[in-house]
Protein backbone atom coordinates (compact mmCIF):
# COMPACT_ATOMS: atom_id res chain seq x y z
CA UNK A 1 0.00 0.00 0.00
CA UNK A 2 2.82 2.44 0.94
CA UNK A 3 4.63 1.49 -2.26
CA UNK A 4 1.56 2.38 -4.34
CA UNK A 5 1.24 5.73 -2.57
CA UNK A 6 4.85 6.64 -3.32
CA UNK A 7 4.62 5.59 -6.98
CA UNK A 8 1.51 7.73 -7.49
CA UNK A 9 2.58 10.64 -5.29
CA UNK A 10 3.14 13.15 -8.10
CA UNK A 11 -0.15 12.34 -9.81
CA UNK A 12 -2.07 12.43 -6.50
CA UNK A 13 -0.58 15.86 -5.74
CA UNK A 14 -1.71 16.99 -9.19
CA UNK A 15 -5.26 15.73 -8.46
CA UNK A 16 -5.25 17.61 -5.15
CA UNK A 17 -4.16 20.82 -6.90
CA UNK A 18 -6.94 20.46 -9.50
CA UNK A 19 -9.53 19.90 -6.74
CA UNK A 20 -8.33 23.05 -4.98
CA UNK A 21 -8.36 25.10 -8.17
CA UNK A 22 -12.03 24.32 -8.73
CA UNK A 23 -13.13 25.11 -5.22
CA UNK A 24 -13.20 21.66 -3.62
CA UNK A 25 -10.86 22.48 -0.74
CA UNK A 26 -13.00 20.37 1.61
CA UNK A 27 -12.15 17.24 -0.41
CA UNK A 28 -8.50 17.96 0.38
CA UNK A 29 -8.62 19.61 3.81
CA UNK A 30 -10.92 16.90 5.23
CA UNK A 31 -8.74 14.00 4.04
CA UNK A 32 -5.08 12.90 4.19
CA UNK A 33 -4.59 14.68 0.83
CA UNK A 34 -3.93 17.88 2.81
CA UNK A 35 -0.47 16.54 3.72
CA UNK A 36 0.55 16.78 0.06
CA UNK A 37 0.04 20.54 -0.12
CA UNK A 38 2.53 23.05 1.29
CA UNK A 39 1.59 25.46 4.08
CA UNK A 40 2.00 28.48 1.79
CA UNK A 41 -0.41 26.91 -0.72
CA UNK A 42 -2.94 26.21 2.04
CA UNK A 43 -3.04 29.89 2.95
CA UNK A 44 -3.74 30.88 -0.66
CA UNK A 45 -6.93 28.78 -0.68
CA UNK A 46 -8.68 31.53 1.33
CA UNK A 47 -7.52 34.49 -0.77
CA UNK A 48 -10.35 36.05 -2.74
CA UNK A 49 -13.09 34.54 -4.90
CA UNK A 50 -12.25 33.18 -8.35
CA UNK A 51 -14.45 33.09 -11.43
CA UNK A 52 -14.82 29.31 -11.11
CA UNK A 53 -17.08 29.86 -8.08
CA UNK A 54 -19.68 31.44 -10.35
CA UNK A 55 -20.40 27.93 -11.66
CA UNK A 56 -22.30 25.24 -9.78
CA UNK A 57 -20.60 22.54 -7.75
CA UNK A 58 -21.68 19.93 -10.31
CA UNK A 59 -20.17 21.94 -13.19
CA UNK A 60 -16.88 22.23 -11.29
CA UNK A 61 -16.81 18.45 -10.81
CA UNK A 62 -17.17 18.04 -14.58
CA UNK A 63 -14.33 20.53 -15.15
CA UNK A 64 -12.10 18.54 -12.80
CA UNK A 65 -12.86 15.31 -14.66
CA UNK A 66 -12.10 16.92 -18.03
CA UNK A 67 -8.73 18.15 -16.79
CA UNK A 68 -7.71 14.82 -15.23
CA UNK A 69 -7.87 13.00 -18.57
CA UNK A 70 -9.41 10.07 -20.51
CA UNK A 71 -9.52 7.43 -17.75
CA UNK A 72 -11.38 9.78 -15.41
CA UNK A 73 -13.69 10.82 -18.26
CA UNK A 74 -14.46 7.15 -18.89
CA UNK A 75 -15.25 6.67 -15.18
CA UNK A 76 -17.57 9.69 -15.18
CA UNK A 77 -19.31 8.48 -18.34
CA UNK A 78 -19.85 5.09 -16.70
CA UNK A 79 -21.12 6.78 -13.52
CA UNK A 80 -23.59 8.82 -15.59
CA UNK A 81 -25.55 5.56 -15.92
CA UNK A 82 -25.74 5.05 -12.13
CA UNK A 83 -28.65 7.13 -10.91
CA UNK A 84 -28.75 5.02 -7.74
CA UNK A 85 -25.40 6.51 -6.68
CA UNK A 86 -25.33 10.09 -8.02
CA UNK A 87 -27.80 13.00 -7.94
CA UNK A 88 -29.43 13.94 -11.23
CA UNK A 89 -27.67 17.35 -11.62
CA UNK A 90 -24.28 15.62 -11.52
CA UNK A 91 -25.44 12.96 -14.00
CA UNK A 92 -26.56 15.75 -16.35
CA UNK A 93 -23.05 17.24 -16.21
CA UNK A 94 -21.32 13.88 -16.72
CA UNK A 95 -23.44 13.26 -19.82
CA UNK A 96 -21.79 16.33 -21.39
CA UNK A 97 -18.35 14.76 -21.20
CA UNK A 98 -16.77 13.80 -24.50
CA UNK A 99 -13.49 11.94 -25.03
CA UNK A 100 -12.31 14.18 -27.89
CA UNK A 101 -8.88 12.66 -28.44
CA UNK A 102 -6.96 13.43 -31.66
CA UNK A 103 -5.83 10.42 -33.75
CA UNK A 104 -2.30 9.11 -33.33
CA UNK A 105 0.22 8.73 -36.14
CA UNK A 106 -0.76 6.21 -38.86
CA UNK A 107 2.78 4.75 -38.99
CA UNK A 108 2.49 3.98 -35.27
CA UNK A 109 -0.85 2.30 -35.96
CA UNK A 110 0.65 0.20 -38.75
CA UNK A 111 3.55 -0.79 -36.50
CA UNK A 112 1.13 -1.99 -33.80
CA UNK A 113 -0.83 -4.05 -36.36
CA UNK A 114 2.35 -5.68 -37.72
CA UNK A 115 3.58 -6.56 -34.22
CA UNK A 116 0.21 -8.02 -33.25
CA UNK A 117 -0.17 -10.07 -36.45
CA UNK A 118 3.52 -11.01 -36.66
CA UNK A 119 3.79 -10.14 -40.38
CA UNK A 120 4.16 -7.09 -42.65
CA UNK A 121 0.98 -5.14 -43.35
CA UNK A 122 0.98 -5.94 -47.09
CA UNK A 123 0.90 -9.66 -46.33
CA UNK A 124 -2.55 -9.21 -44.77
CA UNK A 125 -4.12 -6.16 -46.45
CA UNK A 126 -4.13 -5.10 -50.09
CA UNK A 127 -5.32 -1.62 -49.10
CA UNK A 128 -5.07 0.35 -45.87
CA UNK A 129 -6.50 3.86 -45.48
CA UNK A 130 -4.08 6.23 -43.73
CA UNK A 131 -6.88 8.56 -42.60
CA UNK A 132 -8.80 7.04 -39.65
CA UNK A 133 -12.59 6.84 -39.80
CA UNK A 134 -12.79 7.76 -36.12
CA UNK A 135 -10.70 8.24 -33.00
CA UNK A 136 -11.40 7.74 -29.29
CA UNK A 137 -9.53 7.53 -26.00
CA UNK A 138 -8.86 3.78 -26.31
CA UNK A 139 -8.11 3.48 -30.03
CA UNK A 140 -8.93 4.49 -33.58
CA UNK A 141 -10.49 2.86 -36.66
CA UNK A 142 -9.01 2.52 -40.18
CA UNK A 143 -10.70 1.22 -43.30
CA UNK A 144 -8.83 -1.55 -45.17
CA UNK A 145 -9.20 -4.42 -47.66
CA UNK A 146 -8.03 -7.99 -47.09
CA UNK A 147 -5.98 -9.84 -49.70
CA UNK A 148 -9.07 -11.99 -50.28
CA UNK A 149 -11.00 -8.87 -51.32
CA UNK A 150 -13.29 -8.30 -48.31
CA UNK A 151 -13.63 -4.72 -47.09
CA UNK A 152 -12.96 -4.40 -43.36
CA UNK A 153 -12.36 -1.86 -40.62
CA UNK A 154 -9.44 -2.27 -38.23
CA UNK A 155 -9.66 -1.02 -34.66
CA UNK A 156 -6.18 -0.27 -33.32
CA UNK A 157 -5.49 0.36 -29.66
CA UNK A 158 -3.50 3.45 -28.74
CA UNK A 159 0.16 2.86 -27.90
CA UNK A 160 0.74 2.70 -24.14
CA UNK A 161 -2.98 2.99 -23.34
CA UNK A 162 -3.01 -0.22 -21.27
CA UNK A 163 -0.14 1.00 -19.10
CA UNK A 164 -1.78 4.43 -18.77
CA UNK A 165 -5.13 2.93 -17.75
CA UNK A 166 -3.49 0.55 -15.25
CA UNK A 167 -1.60 3.49 -13.73
CA UNK A 168 -4.78 5.59 -13.46
CA UNK A 169 -6.72 2.64 -11.98
CA UNK A 170 -4.04 2.23 -9.31
CA UNK A 171 -4.34 5.97 -8.69
CA UNK A 172 -8.14 5.69 -8.36
CA UNK A 173 -7.78 2.91 -5.79
CA UNK A 174 -5.31 5.06 -3.85
CA UNK A 175 -7.56 8.13 -4.02
CA UNK A 176 -10.53 6.13 -2.75
CA UNK A 177 -8.40 4.83 0.12
CA UNK A 178 -7.41 8.38 1.04
CA UNK A 179 -10.81 10.02 0.55
CA UNK A 180 -13.21 7.11 1.22
CA UNK A 181 -14.63 8.55 4.46
CA UNK A 182 -15.20 11.94 2.82
CA UNK A 183 -16.96 10.34 -0.19
CA UNK A 184 -19.20 8.28 2.09
CA UNK A 185 -20.21 11.45 3.97
CA UNK A 186 -21.17 12.95 0.59
CA UNK A 187 -23.59 10.06 0.01
CA UNK A 188 -21.46 7.66 -2.08
CA UNK A 189 -21.84 4.64 0.19
CA UNK A 190 -19.54 2.20 -1.62
CA UNK A 191 -16.79 4.10 -3.52
CA UNK A 192 -14.44 1.10 -3.52
CA UNK A 193 -17.09 -1.10 -5.15
CA UNK A 194 -17.62 1.56 -7.83
CA UNK A 195 -13.90 1.64 -8.68
CA UNK A 196 -13.74 -2.18 -8.69
CA UNK A 197 -16.68 -2.37 -11.13
CA UNK A 198 -15.10 0.31 -13.32
CA UNK A 199 -11.81 -1.58 -13.31
CA UNK A 200 -13.57 -4.73 -14.54
CA UNK A 201 -15.31 -2.72 -17.27
CA UNK A 202 -12.10 -1.02 -18.43
CA UNK A 203 -10.16 -4.30 -18.39
CA UNK A 204 -12.85 -5.81 -20.60
CA UNK A 205 -12.87 -2.80 -22.95
CA UNK A 206 -9.09 -2.99 -23.34
CA UNK A 207 -9.45 -6.59 -24.56
CA UNK A 208 -10.82 -6.43 -28.11
CA UNK A 209 -11.45 -10.17 -28.13
CA UNK A 210 -14.27 -9.53 -25.64
CA UNK A 211 -16.02 -7.25 -28.15
CA UNK A 212 -15.55 -9.87 -30.87
CA UNK A 213 -17.23 -12.50 -28.65
CA UNK A 214 -20.19 -10.18 -28.04
CA UNK A 215 -20.60 -9.64 -31.78
CA UNK A 216 -20.58 -13.38 -32.42
CA UNK A 217 -23.22 -13.90 -29.71
CA UNK A 218 -25.48 -11.31 -31.33
CA UNK A 219 -24.91 -12.82 -34.78
CA UNK A 220 -26.01 -16.18 -33.40
CA UNK A 221 -29.14 -14.75 -31.73
CA UNK A 222 -30.22 -12.84 -34.85
CA UNK A 223 -29.08 -15.31 -37.50
CA UNK A 224 -32.62 -15.63 -38.92
CA UNK A 225 -33.59 -11.94 -38.84
CA UNK A 226 -33.87 -10.36 -42.28
CA UNK A 227 -34.28 -6.77 -41.03
CA UNK A 228 -31.26 -6.74 -38.69
CA UNK A 229 -27.57 -7.38 -39.31
CA UNK A 230 -24.41 -7.49 -37.18
CA UNK A 231 -21.02 -7.20 -38.93
CA UNK A 232 -18.76 -10.24 -38.85
CA UNK A 233 -15.62 -10.10 -36.67
CA UNK A 234 -12.51 -11.79 -38.08
CA UNK A 235 -11.36 -13.60 -34.95
CA UNK A 236 -8.42 -15.36 -36.64
CA UNK A 237 -6.69 -12.05 -37.44
CA UNK A 238 -7.76 -10.15 -34.29
CA UNK A 239 -5.96 -9.86 -30.97
CA UNK A 240 -6.45 -8.07 -27.67
CA UNK A 241 -5.06 -4.86 -29.25
CA UNK A 242 -6.49 -4.98 -32.79
CA UNK A 243 -9.94 -5.98 -34.01
CA UNK A 244 -10.76 -6.63 -37.66
CA UNK A 245 -14.46 -6.33 -38.52
CA UNK A 246 -16.46 -6.57 -41.72
CA UNK A 247 -17.05 -3.13 -43.24
CA UNK A 248 -20.75 -2.30 -43.63
CA UNK A 249 -21.92 0.75 -45.55
CA UNK A 250 -25.10 2.66 -44.76
CA UNK A 251 -26.43 5.97 -43.53
CA UNK A 252 -27.11 7.07 -39.98
CA UNK A 253 -30.57 6.11 -38.84
CA UNK A 254 -31.39 9.80 -38.32
CA UNK A 255 -30.51 10.73 -41.94
CA UNK A 256 -34.14 11.13 -42.98
CA UNK A 257 -33.31 12.69 -46.37
CA UNK A 258 -31.21 9.67 -47.38
CA UNK A 259 -33.91 7.24 -46.23
CA UNK A 260 -36.49 9.02 -48.38
CA UNK A 261 -34.08 9.02 -51.32
CA UNK A 262 -33.82 5.23 -50.97
CA UNK A 263 -37.67 5.02 -50.92
CA UNK A 264 -37.62 3.85 -47.29
CA UNK A 265 -40.32 4.86 -44.82
CA UNK A 266 -38.66 6.67 -41.86
CA UNK A 267 -41.64 5.69 -39.69
CA UNK A 268 -41.15 2.01 -40.54
CA UNK A 269 -37.41 2.26 -39.86
CA UNK A 270 -38.09 3.79 -36.39
CA UNK A 271 -40.62 1.06 -35.54
CA UNK A 272 -38.26 -1.70 -36.69
CA UNK A 273 -35.42 -0.26 -34.61
CA UNK A 274 -37.52 -0.11 -31.44
CA UNK A 275 -38.87 -3.64 -31.95
CA UNK A 276 -35.36 -5.01 -32.41
CA UNK A 277 -34.10 -3.27 -29.28
CA UNK A 278 -37.04 -4.38 -27.10
CA UNK A 279 -36.50 -7.92 -28.38
CA UNK A 280 -32.91 -7.72 -27.15
CA UNK A 281 -34.07 -6.66 -23.67
CA UNK A 282 -37.19 -8.69 -23.04
CA UNK A 283 -36.51 -11.85 -25.04
CA UNK A 284 -32.75 -12.38 -25.06
CA UNK A 285 -31.78 -10.37 -21.97
CA UNK A 286 -28.66 -9.18 -23.82
CA UNK A 287 -28.61 -5.79 -25.50
CA UNK A 288 -26.43 -3.26 -27.28
CA UNK A 289 -26.02 -0.57 -24.62
CA UNK A 290 -25.03 2.42 -26.74
CA UNK A 291 -27.56 2.85 -29.60
CA UNK A 292 -26.75 6.48 -30.44
CA UNK A 293 -27.33 7.44 -34.13
CA UNK A 294 -23.68 6.93 -35.09
CA UNK A 295 -23.86 3.28 -34.01
CA UNK A 296 -27.12 2.45 -35.84
CA UNK A 297 -26.86 2.33 -39.65
CA UNK A 298 -29.50 1.69 -42.31
CA UNK A 299 -28.74 -0.08 -45.59
CA UNK A 300 -30.46 0.85 -48.86
CA UNK A 301 -32.71 -2.22 -48.54
CA UNK A 302 -33.90 -1.06 -45.06
CA UNK A 303 -31.80 -3.49 -43.04
CA UNK A 304 -30.64 -2.06 -39.71
CA UNK A 305 -27.00 -2.55 -38.72
CA UNK A 306 -25.54 -2.16 -35.23
CA UNK A 307 -21.84 -1.36 -34.85
CA UNK A 308 -19.47 -0.83 -31.89
CA UNK A 309 -20.20 -3.53 -29.32
CA UNK A 310 -17.78 -2.19 -26.71
CA UNK A 311 -20.71 -1.68 -24.32
CA UNK A 312 -23.15 -4.60 -23.94
CA UNK A 313 -25.69 -5.03 -21.15
CA UNK A 314 -27.09 -8.27 -19.76
CA UNK A 315 -30.04 -9.15 -17.53
CA UNK A 316 -30.92 -12.46 -15.90
CA UNK A 317 -34.40 -13.93 -16.30
CA UNK A 318 -35.40 -12.84 -12.76
CA UNK A 319 -34.12 -9.29 -13.36
CA UNK A 320 -35.99 -9.16 -16.64
CA UNK A 321 -39.28 -10.14 -14.96
CA UNK A 322 -38.78 -7.64 -12.12
CA UNK A 323 -37.91 -4.80 -14.53
CA UNK A 324 -40.99 -5.52 -16.62
CA UNK A 325 -43.02 -5.66 -13.38
CA UNK A 326 -42.10 -2.03 -12.64
CA UNK A 327 -43.67 -0.90 -15.93
CA UNK A 328 -46.65 -3.24 -15.54
CA UNK A 329 -47.32 -1.93 -12.02
CA UNK A 330 -47.21 1.60 -13.37
CA UNK A 331 -49.58 0.78 -16.24
CA UNK A 332 -52.02 -0.81 -13.75
CA UNK A 333 -51.64 2.18 -11.38
CA UNK A 334 -50.57 -0.25 -8.67
CA UNK A 335 -47.88 1.38 -6.45
CA UNK A 336 -47.66 -1.68 -4.17
CA UNK A 337 -46.99 -4.02 -7.11
CA UNK A 338 -44.50 -1.51 -8.46
CA UNK A 339 -42.76 -1.38 -5.06
CA UNK A 340 -42.54 -5.19 -4.85
CA UNK A 341 -41.04 -5.31 -8.36
CA UNK A 342 -38.46 -2.72 -7.32
CA UNK A 343 -37.59 -4.83 -4.26
CA UNK A 344 -37.11 -7.92 -6.43
CA UNK A 345 -35.04 -5.94 -8.89
CA UNK A 346 -32.73 -4.42 -6.27
CA UNK A 347 -29.50 -6.22 -5.41
CA UNK A 348 -29.69 -4.65 -1.95
CA UNK A 349 -32.27 -2.28 -0.50
CA UNK A 350 -32.60 -0.60 2.87
CA UNK A 351 -36.07 0.89 2.69
CA UNK A 352 -36.94 1.94 6.25
CA UNK A 353 -40.54 2.91 5.48
CA UNK A 354 -42.31 0.87 2.80
CA UNK A 355 -45.41 3.03 3.10
CA UNK A 356 -43.42 6.14 2.21
CA UNK A 357 -41.83 4.24 -0.68
CA UNK A 358 -45.24 3.17 -2.01
CA UNK A 359 -46.52 6.74 -1.56
CA UNK A 360 -43.63 8.11 -3.65
CA UNK A 361 -44.39 5.60 -6.39
CA UNK A 362 -48.09 6.52 -6.13
CA UNK A 363 -47.21 10.18 -6.74
CA UNK A 364 -45.09 9.17 -9.74
CA UNK A 365 -48.01 7.14 -11.16
CA UNK A 366 -50.42 10.05 -10.65
CA UNK A 367 -48.06 12.43 -12.47
CA UNK A 368 -47.98 10.21 -15.55
CA UNK A 369 -51.51 8.78 -15.38
CA UNK A 370 -52.96 12.24 -15.95
CA UNK A 371 -51.00 12.66 -19.18
CA UNK A 372 -52.24 11.75 -22.61
CA UNK A 373 -50.16 9.05 -24.31
CA UNK A 374 -48.83 11.54 -26.88
CA UNK A 375 -47.61 13.82 -24.07
CA UNK A 376 -45.62 11.11 -22.26
CA UNK A 377 -41.85 11.25 -22.47
CA UNK A 378 -39.47 8.40 -21.81
CA UNK A 379 -36.82 10.87 -20.64
CA UNK A 380 -39.20 12.30 -18.02
CA UNK A 381 -40.16 8.82 -16.82
CA UNK A 382 -36.53 7.67 -16.71
CA UNK A 383 -35.59 10.74 -14.66
CA UNK A 384 -38.50 10.15 -12.27
CA UNK A 385 -37.62 6.46 -11.78
CA UNK A 386 -33.95 7.30 -11.25
CA UNK A 387 -34.97 9.93 -8.68
CA UNK A 388 -36.90 7.31 -6.69
CA UNK A 389 -33.98 4.87 -6.88
CA UNK A 390 -31.52 7.53 -5.67
CA UNK A 391 -33.80 8.82 -2.88
CA UNK A 392 -34.38 5.37 -1.39
CA UNK A 393 -30.78 4.16 -2.00
CA UNK A 394 -31.81 1.10 -4.00
CA UNK A 395 -28.80 -0.71 -5.43
CA UNK A 396 -30.12 -2.08 -8.71
CA UNK A 397 -28.24 -3.79 -11.56
CA UNK A 398 -26.30 -1.36 -13.76
CA UNK A 399 -28.11 -2.83 -16.79
CA UNK A 400 -31.30 -1.08 -15.64
CA UNK A 401 -29.79 2.36 -16.14
CA UNK A 402 -28.26 1.32 -19.46
CA UNK A 403 -31.74 0.29 -20.63
CA UNK A 404 -33.38 3.53 -19.47
CA UNK A 405 -30.63 5.57 -21.13
CA UNK A 406 -30.94 3.55 -24.35
CA UNK A 407 -34.73 3.94 -24.41
CA UNK A 408 -34.33 7.71 -24.06
CA UNK A 409 -31.84 7.73 -26.97
CA UNK A 410 -34.15 5.58 -29.09
CA UNK A 411 -37.11 7.83 -28.30
CA UNK A 412 -35.08 10.79 -29.55
CA UNK A 413 -34.25 8.90 -32.76
CA UNK A 414 -37.88 7.87 -33.15
CA UNK A 415 -39.17 11.43 -32.86
CA UNK A 416 -36.80 12.54 -35.62
CA UNK A 417 -38.20 9.88 -37.97
CA UNK A 418 -41.76 9.38 -36.75
CA UNK A 419 -44.02 12.35 -35.81
CA UNK A 420 -46.35 10.11 -33.77
CA UNK A 421 -43.64 7.94 -32.21
CA UNK A 422 -44.44 6.84 -28.65
CA UNK A 423 -42.13 4.54 -26.72
CA UNK A 424 -44.85 3.35 -24.32
CA UNK A 425 -46.95 1.96 -27.15
CA UNK A 426 -44.03 -0.28 -28.11
CA UNK A 427 -43.22 -1.36 -24.54
CA UNK A 428 -46.81 -2.29 -23.63
CA UNK A 429 -47.13 -5.53 -25.71
CA UNK A 430 -43.71 -6.67 -24.51
CA UNK A 431 -44.87 -6.21 -20.91
CA UNK A 432 -47.91 -8.41 -21.55
CA UNK A 433 -45.67 -10.99 -23.25
CA UNK A 434 -43.31 -11.02 -20.24
CA UNK A 435 -46.23 -11.64 -17.85
CA UNK A 436 -47.40 -14.55 -19.99
CA UNK A 437 -43.86 -15.96 -20.09
CA UNK A 438 -43.34 -15.52 -16.33
CA UNK A 439 -46.49 -17.48 -15.46
CA UNK A 440 -46.22 -20.04 -18.22
CA UNK A 441 -46.24 -23.72 -17.25
CA UNK A 442 -42.71 -24.12 -18.62
CA UNK A 443 -41.29 -21.29 -16.49
CA UNK A 444 -43.17 -22.38 -13.34
CA UNK A 445 -41.81 -25.92 -13.82
CA UNK A 446 -38.31 -24.52 -14.30
CA UNK A 447 -38.58 -22.46 -11.08
CA UNK A 448 -39.96 -25.49 -9.21
CA UNK A 449 -37.03 -27.60 -10.41
CA UNK A 450 -34.55 -24.93 -9.27
CA UNK A 451 -36.23 -24.61 -5.85
CA UNK A 452 -36.33 -28.40 -5.50
CA UNK A 453 -32.63 -28.66 -6.35
CA UNK A 454 -31.77 -26.02 -3.75
CA UNK A 455 -33.93 -27.76 -1.13
CA UNK A 456 -32.37 -31.12 -1.92
CA UNK A 457 -28.88 -29.64 -1.55
CA UNK A 458 -29.87 -28.22 1.84
CA UNK A 459 -31.24 -31.57 3.01
CA UNK A 460 -28.06 -33.32 1.88
CA UNK A 461 -25.70 -30.96 3.71
CA UNK A 462 -27.83 -30.36 6.83
CA UNK A 463 -26.92 -33.59 8.73
CA UNK A 464 -23.20 -33.01 8.24
CA UNK A 465 -23.55 -29.38 9.35
CA UNK A 466 -25.52 -30.39 12.48
CA UNK A 467 -22.91 -33.08 13.35
CA UNK A 468 -20.14 -30.51 13.03
CA UNK A 469 -21.96 -28.08 15.35
CA UNK A 470 -22.67 -30.81 17.95
CA UNK A 471 -19.02 -31.96 17.79
CA UNK A 472 -17.80 -28.40 18.46
CA UNK A 473 -20.25 -28.03 21.38
CA UNK A 474 -19.07 -31.30 22.96
CA UNK A 475 -15.44 -30.20 22.69
CA UNK A 476 -16.23 -26.71 23.95
CA UNK A 477 -14.95 -25.18 20.70
CA UNK A 478 -18.16 -23.47 19.61
CA UNK A 479 -17.64 -19.74 19.55
CA UNK A 480 -20.19 -17.07 18.86
CA UNK A 481 -18.88 -13.87 17.32
CA UNK A 482 -20.86 -10.74 18.07
CA UNK A 483 -20.04 -7.46 16.36
CA UNK A 484 -21.35 -4.24 17.86
CA UNK A 485 -21.60 -1.28 15.52
CA UNK A 486 -21.62 2.37 16.51
CA UNK A 487 -19.95 1.97 19.92
CA UNK A 488 -16.53 3.35 18.90
CA UNK A 489 -17.83 6.93 18.98
CA UNK A 490 -19.30 6.31 22.44
CA UNK A 491 -15.97 4.94 23.71
CA UNK A 492 -14.14 7.93 22.22
CA UNK A 493 -16.53 10.34 23.94
CA UNK A 494 -16.18 8.47 27.24
CA UNK A 495 -12.39 8.60 26.95
CA UNK A 496 -12.55 12.37 26.33
CA UNK A 497 -14.87 12.84 29.30
CA UNK A 498 -12.62 10.86 31.66
CA UNK A 499 -9.48 12.70 30.51
CA UNK A 500 -11.08 16.11 30.98
CA UNK A 501 -12.59 15.13 34.33
CA UNK A 502 -9.12 14.18 35.58
CA UNK A 503 -7.69 17.49 34.35
CA UNK A 504 -10.53 19.39 36.02
CA UNK A 505 -10.09 17.46 39.30
CA UNK A 506 -6.33 18.11 39.37
CA UNK A 507 -6.97 21.82 38.61
CA UNK A 508 -9.45 22.07 41.52
CA UNK A 509 -7.02 20.22 43.80
CA UNK A 510 -4.22 22.67 42.91
CA UNK A 511 -6.50 25.67 43.60
CA UNK A 512 -7.50 24.17 46.99
CA UNK A 513 -3.85 23.52 47.78
CA UNK A 514 -3.03 27.13 46.90
CA UNK A 515 -5.76 28.30 49.29
CA UNK A 516 -4.59 26.02 52.07
CA UNK A 517 -0.97 27.14 51.59
CA UNK A 518 -2.04 30.64 52.63
CA UNK A 519 -3.11 29.32 56.03
CA UNK A 520 0.26 27.72 56.81
CA UNK A 521 2.76 29.16 59.31
CA UNK A 522 6.30 28.95 57.95
CA UNK A 523 9.45 29.50 60.02
CA UNK A 524 11.23 32.70 59.11
CA UNK A 525 13.55 32.29 56.13
CA UNK A 526 12.37 28.78 55.13
CA UNK A 527 9.59 29.86 52.73
CA UNK A 528 10.33 32.56 50.14
CA UNK A 529 7.56 35.07 49.45
CA UNK A 530 6.64 36.98 46.32
CA UNK A 531 4.37 40.03 46.47
CA UNK A 532 3.30 38.96 49.94
CA UNK A 533 2.29 35.38 49.03
CA UNK A 534 4.25 32.16 49.54
CA UNK A 535 5.99 30.94 46.35
CA UNK A 536 4.32 27.53 46.74
CA UNK A 537 0.96 29.31 46.38
CA UNK A 538 2.08 30.94 43.13
CA UNK A 539 3.32 27.56 41.83
CA UNK A 540 0.00 25.90 42.66
CA UNK A 541 -2.00 28.67 40.99
CA UNK A 542 0.29 28.49 37.91
CA UNK A 543 -0.22 24.75 37.52
CA UNK A 544 -3.99 25.17 37.97
CA UNK A 545 -4.06 27.97 35.35
CA UNK A 546 -2.06 25.83 32.89
CA UNK A 547 -4.44 22.89 33.32
CA UNK A 548 -7.49 25.15 32.91
CA UNK A 549 -5.95 26.59 29.73
CA UNK A 550 -5.59 23.04 28.34
CA UNK A 551 -9.24 22.34 29.17
CA UNK A 552 -10.28 25.58 27.43
CA UNK A 553 -8.27 24.72 24.28
CA UNK A 554 -9.74 21.20 24.15
CA UNK A 555 -13.24 22.63 24.48
CA UNK A 556 -12.84 25.23 21.71
CA UNK A 557 -11.17 22.62 19.44
CA UNK A 558 -14.20 20.35 19.83
CA UNK A 559 -16.56 23.24 19.02
CA UNK A 560 -14.62 24.09 15.85
CA UNK A 561 -14.73 20.46 14.67
CA UNK A 562 -18.47 20.28 15.24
Amino acid sequence: MFKNTISNLTRIRQVAEVLIRYGFEDAVTSTPLRRLVSKSRRVSWQEGEQAVFETTRWQRIRMIIEELGPTFIKLAQAMSNRADLLPQPLIDEFEKLQSNVPPFDVQTAKGIIERELGCPLDEMFSEFDDVPLGSASIGQVHRARLLTGEEVVVKVQRPGVQEKVRSDLALLHELVRLTGNFLRKQGLSNPQDVVDAFERSMTKELDYTSEARSMEQFRSLYANYETFYIPKPYRDISTTRILVIEFVSGCKITDKAQLLEWDLSPEKVAETGMDIYLTQIFEFGMFHADPHPGNVLVRPDGTLVLIDFGMVGKMSKQQKYAFAGVFIGMARQDPRGMALSFRRLAITSDIQDMRAFEASLGELIEDFASLDVKDMSMSDLAEALQGVIYTYKLQVPGAVFLILRALVILEGIGKVLHPRFNTFEFVRPYGARIVAEQYSAENILSEAEYTGTQLLALIQTLPADIRQIVRKISRGDLRVRVELSGYMLLLHKADQLVSRSILAAVSVAMILFAGLSLLGHYPSGQMPYYRGLPVVTWYSLGVAAFLLLILFILGTKKERRE
